[in-house]
C-alpha cells in the first residue's frame, strides 16, 4: 500500500519536491493491548539503526513500564493551549516541521485537538501534513476509532465514539501491525493496575471491558485487518499478472441459473465455506446472449439474492457469452478456491444432440479450483428440444452433414424391407420427413446436402425404372425440386427463428442486468466506489477508474475507443460517464453488445457523481437554511416574548410616575412586585439567548470542578418563582448518597433549573414533578419526571429545537430556549440530555453527568 499526492506546484515548475513520509500504524483492539509499549519499541530499534527517530507526542498514562520505555529517546516538548479556562498539552507540528527528523513518534491518531490557532482539528491531518513533508510517521490507533467502525462498536459497548479516523486514510498506511492480546489477559493487566487508576478498574471491568465487548473488538480489528491484507493480496496479483489461484482462505463461488435448484446449491456452497474460519460465500449469475438466457426467472434470482446476502454471502452478476469460461474467469479474478454448479437439467437426448454441458466445461478450464457437482430435484427433468445457441456448436456442425447422408439411407434400407407396403407418395413424404429433421440439426448446408441425397435415392430405388437414375423424368426433376425448396425453406426459417431468439435473449440479459443493478442503486446499497467495483467484475476487466475530464483523454471522436498509452499495462476503453466525468476501463476488448450494457453503467455512475455533487450542494446550503430559520424564529419570538414582560414592567412603572393617581402603600408594593417580575422574566430570557448564542458561537467559558447535587439544586428550584397551590409540587428523593459530578456550577443551575420548570408547565397541579438521582458506572443520572401528557417518540428530538415550544398550553410560556439550552450545556460539559418514557404517563428528562474525581484533569 502506497501514499498517492497529487504533483505540488513545485513540481510543475520543474523544482526538486521532497517524496512523501512512510506511515506505520499499530492498531489494537482496546485500550491497554501495549500499543505505545510497541511503538516505542519500534522507535528504539530504528534509532539503533541509525535512524534520527524524535518522540513528538506520546501519552504515557501514567504506566510506568510505558514511561520506563520512553527514556533514551530524544522527546519533542509538547505545545500548551488553552481552551475553556483550562491548559492542554498538544502535537507541536511547527517545532516538529522545524526539527525534522526522519523518524517522529505521534500517539493517539484519533484525538481531538484544542481548537484555535487556525490549526486541524484532528491530529490524523496534522499526521498528513508531517507525511507530505517527508518525514516517516509511527501512530496508534484502536479499532474503535476507525469511522466505518464506530455505529458497530456503539452498538457492542453502549459508548459513543466521538474520535473517528477516516478509513481511506489508515488504509494508505505502508504498514499496519496489529497488537493482539487475548480478553483474559487483557482483564488481568487491568486488574494488576497497568492500564488505569485503581479507583477505576472495578467500573472499567464491569463495562467496557468485560469479556464480550473484548472478543467482539478483536473479531473486528482481525476481521479488518485481514480485509486489508486481501485487499493488498489481490492488488499484487494484478500488478504481477497472476492468474492462477492462491488458497490464502476458502472462497465458494456457487453458479445461479435463475432456476428452481438455486437455493439447494446456495445452502450446500454455505455449508462449504462455514468448513473453515474465515470462509467466503459468493454466488453469481451470468446474463447470457445465448436462448437459455430467456428462460431465467427474475424473482427466483430475487429470493436466491436475499438468501445468499441473508447467509453473509455476496450476489454477483456478469456479463458472458460463453458461461463456462464467464464462470472461471470470475472464480480465477475473486481468487476462489472452490465452484458449486447444479447438474445439467438436460435429459439424455438433449445431452446427446448437443455435447457436453457447462458443467463439464467448466472442470475442463477449472485449473486448480475444487468443481462440486450439486445434483438436485429437477436434474434431468429440462426441456427436451435444446437451446438454439447464436452460433452452432462443433458437434452440430459435424453432426448436421453426418446425419444428411445417414438419415436418407437408413430410412431407404428400411422402405426397402417392406417395399411394396407404402406408395410412392408416402415414401416420397417419409423422406421429406428426414429432410426436414436434418435441417433442423444441421442448419442450410446439411438440409440442402439432405435433399439432394434423400432425391437422388429416392429416384434410385422407388421410381420406375428402380435401379436406375433416369432424371430426364419430369416426377424425377420435380422431387428433387420440391426436395430443395422445402429444405431450404425450412432451413432459412430456423435460422430467422434463431436469429429472433438471439436478440430477444441479449435484450433479457441485458435488461436482466440492468435490472439487477437497478435494484441494488434502489435499496441504496451503492456508492461510486461500489459502482465501479460492480463494473470492473460485471464486465470482467483488469481496474475501472472514474476521472475528469482532462487533455489528455484525446479528442471527442476518440472517446470510446481502446487507448494504448506508453505506461498503461493493458489497453484502455474510456467512456463518457458524465459531462465531466469518464470510466477509464482496462482488460479485456468489449463486443459491441456489451458496449451498449456498459453505456447504461455509465449513466449509473454518472448520475451518481451528480447525485454526489447535489449533496455537496445541498450540504453547503443547508447551514445557511438553519441560520435563517434561527433567525426568523427568534425575531417571531422576541416580537411576543419578549414584549409581554417589558409592557408589563413599563405599566407598572408607568403607573407609579402618575401625579394624577394616588395610590396607597399597598398598592404601590403591587405595582413594584409586578414591575420586579416583569424585568426578571425578561432579564432570564435575555440570559437564555445570550447562553444559546455562545454556545452555538463556541465561546462559553467551562470551569469544571467537583460539584454536590446540594449546593445546585435548591437555587435552581428558588430561581423558578413558583407561586404556591397553581403549580404542582416538587418531591426531591435521594441526593444525599449520590457523589459529586464533574461539572461546572452555575451552568448546571441554569440546565436543572430549565428542566424543573418545563416539568412543572406541563405537569397536573395535583401531581407532583419527581426529582431523583443515583450513581452508576461513573457516571451520575438525575431525572426529572412529570405526569403530564408527554411528547410522543417521533417529536423528542423537535423539543430540543430552539424556539420549539412543542406541548405548551399556551404562547406565554417563554422563547421554547429551555430545552435547546439545557441539552448544549449539559453536552458542553459532557453530559448527555435523553428524554424517556415516565411509568404510568408523563416525561422524564434524564441528565447524565461524569462522577468527579480526585484530581480534576479538566473537561473529562
Amino acid at each position: 500500500m502506497t501514499f498517492t499526492y497529487e504533483a505540488a506546484p513545485e513540481a510543475e515548475a520543474g523544482r526538486s519536491v521532497v517524496p512523501p513520509g512512510r506511515l506505520k500504524v499499530f492498531l489494537g483492539a482496546a485500550p491497554g493491548v501495549g500499543k505505545t509499549y510497541r511503538m516505542l519499541d519500534e522507535a528504539h530499534r530504528r534509532s539503533a539503526r541509525g535512524a534520527d527517530v524524535v518522540a513528538g507526542f506520546v501519552e504515557c498514562h501514567r504506566r510506568r513500564h510505558t514511561e520506563a520505555r520512553l527514556d533514551g529517546l530524544e522527546t519533542l516538548s509538547p505545545a500548551t493551549r488553552e481552551y475553556r479556562g483550562g491548559r492542554y498539552a498538544e502535537l507541536d507540528g511547527e517545532a516538529l516541521l522545524a526539527r525534522r527528523p526522519q523518524v517522529v513518534l505521534i500517539d493517539e491518531l484519533a484525538h481531538t485537538n484544542v481548537p484555535g490557532d487556525g490549526r486541524h482539528p484532528k491530529r490524523w491531518q496534522d499526521v498528513e501534513d508531517i507525511l507530505a513533508a517527508g518525514i516517516d510517521v509511527v501512530t496508534t490507533l484502536n479499532i474503535q476509532h476507525l469511522e466505518s467502525l464506530s455505529d458497530v462498536v456503539e452498538k457492542i459497548t453502549g459508548v459513543p465514539q466521538r474520535e473517528t479516523v477516516p478509513d481511506e486514510f489508515v488504509r494508505r498506511a505502508h504498514e499496519i501491525e496489529l497488537v493482539d492480546i487475548p480478553p483474559e489477559g487483557l482483564r488481568r493487566r487491568m486488574a494488576h493496575g497497568n492500564i488505569c487508576p485503581p479507583e477505576r478498574i472495578d467500573a472499567s471491568l464491569a463495562n467496557y471491558f468485560r469479556p464480550g465487548n473484548l472478543i467482539a473488538l478483536r473479531e473486528l480489528a482481525l476481521l479488518w485487518l485481514a480485509g486489508r491484507v486481501d485487499e493488498a493480496l489481490h492488488k499484487y496479483r494484478t500488478e504481477h499478472g497472476i492468474g492462477d489461484v492462491w488458497e490464502t482462505r476458502e472462497r465458494v463461488v456457487v453458479a445461479l441459473t435463475g432456476g428452481p435448484e438455486g437455493e439447494t446449491l446456495i445452502r450446500r456452497a454455505a455449508r462449504i465455506a462455514g468448513r473453515s474460519a474465515g470462509g467466503e460465500l459468493l454466488a453469481v449469475h451470468v446474463a447470457r446472449s445465448d436462448g437459455l438466457a430467456a428462460g431465467v426467472s427474475h424473482a427466483a434470482l430475487a429470493g436466491q439474492r436475499a438468501l445468499v446476502e441473508g447467509l453473509g454471502g455476496s450476489y454477483h452478476s456478469v456479463v458472458g457469452d460463453e458461461v463456462p469460461t464467464a464462470l472461471v474467469d470470475f472464480a480465477m479474478a475473486e481468487n476462489a478456491t472452490q465452484l458449486v454448479l447444479g447438474t445439467s437439467r438436460r435429459r439424455r437426448l438433449e445431452r446427446f444432440l448437443t455435447g457436453r454441458g457447462i458443467g463439464e466445461t467448466v472442470v475442463a478450464l477449472s485449473e486448480d479450483i475444487d468443481v462440486h457437482m450439486v445434483t438436485h430435484e429437477r436434474a434431468g427433468h429440462g426441456r427436451l428440444l435444446p437451446s438454439r445457441r447464436r452460433t452452432l456448436p462443433t458437434s452440430r456442425l459435424v453432426a448436421g452433414p453426418v446425419a444428411a447422408l445417414l438419415l436418407p439411407s437408413l430410412l431407404a434400407l428400411t422402405l426397402d424391407r417392406v417395399r411394396g407396403t407404402l406408395n410412392l407418395t408416402s415414401e416420397a413424404l417419409l423422406f421429406l420427413v428426414a429432410v426436414v429433421g436434418v435441417a433442423c440439426i444441421g442448419g442450410v448446408v446439411s438440409a440442402l446436402i439432405a435433399a439432394l441425397t434423400a432425391a437422388l435415392l429416392l429416384n434410385h430405388w422407388f421410381m420406375a425404372p428402380v435401379g436406375q437414375f433416369t432424371m430426364s423424368d419430369p416426377d424425377s426433376v420435380l422431387a428433387l425440386v420440391v426436395f430443395a425448396v422445402v429444405a431450404a425453406t425450412v432451413a432459412a426459417a430456423a435460422d430467422r427463428s434463431l436469429r429472433l431468439s438471439r436478440r430477444a435473449a441479449r435484450a433479457t440479459a441485458e435488461a436482466e442486468t440492468m435490472s439487477s443493478l437497478a435494484g441494488s442503486i434502489v435499496r441504496g446499497d451503492q456508492t461510486i466506489p461500489a459502482l465501479l467495483e460492480r463494473t470492473r467484475e460485471t464486465f470482467g476487466m483488469d481496474s475501472v477508474e472514474l476521472t475528469p475530464e482532462s487533455a489528455d483523454m484525446g479528442t471527442e471522436a476518440d472517446k470510446g475507443r481502446p487507448t494504448l498509452g506508453e505506461a498503461d499495462p493493458a489497453p484502455a476503453l474510456v467512456v463518457a460517464a458524465g459531462p465531466e466525468a469518464f470510466l477509464v476501463l482496462r482488460g479485456r476488448t468489449l463486443p459491441s453488445s456489451e458496449r451498449r450494457v456498459l453505456a447504461a453503467f455509465a449513466a449509473h455512475v454518472g448520475a451518481a457523481v451528480e447525485r454526489a455533487r447535489l449533496a455537496e450542494a445541498a450540504a453547503e446550503v443547508e447551514p445557511i437554511k438553519a441560520a435563517d430559520r434561527l433567525r426568523t424564529a427568534l425575531l417571531r419570538a422576541v416580537s411576543h416574548d419578549l414584549r409581554t414582560p417589558l409592557a408589563g414592567a413599563l405599566a407598572s412603572v408607568s403607573s407609579l410616575r402618575n401625579k394624577e393617581v394616588e395610590f396607597s402603600a399597598e398598592d404601590r408594593a403591587e405595582l413594584l412586585e409586578s414591575a420586579e417580575v416583569a424585568l426578571n422574566r425578561l432579564n432570564r430570557l435575555v440570559e437564555n439567548l445570550l447562553d444559546l448564542s455562545r454556545l452555538q458561537a463556541g465561546a462559553l467559558t467551562l470551569d469544571l470542578r467537583a460539584t454536590t447535587l446540594e449546593e445546585v439544586l435548591p437555587a435552581a428550584l428558588e430561581s423558578l418563582d413558583l407561586m404556591p397551590g397553581s403549580r404542582p409540587a416538587i418531591d426531591v428523593q435521594n441526593l444525599e448518597s449520590v457523589p459529586a459530578l464533574q461539572a461546572d456550577p452555575p451552568l448546571l443551575e441554569r440546565v436543572l433549573a430549565n428542566l424543573v420548570g418545563n416539568a412543572v408547565r406541563h405537569a397536573p397541579a395535583d401531581r407532583p414533578v419527581l426529582v431523583t438521582a443515583g450513581a452508576l458506572a461513573g457516571r451520575v443520572d438525575i431525572r426529572i419526571a412529570d405526569r403530564g401528557p408527554g411528547i410522543a417518540t417521533e417529536d423528542r428530538e423537535r423539543a430540543f429545537e430552539p424556539f420549539q415550544r412543542l406541548g405548551d398550553r399556551d404562547n406565554t410560556a417563554g422563547l421554547g430556549l429551555g430545552l435547546a439550552l439545557a441539552r448544549g450545556l449539559t453536552e458542553a460539559m459532557d453530559g448527555t440530555l435523553t428524554p424517556e418514557d415516565t411509568p404510568g404517563g408523563g416525561l422524564t428528562m434524564v441528565l447524565s453527568l461524569p462522577v468527579a474525581t480526585v484530581v480534576s484533569a479538566g473537561r473529562s
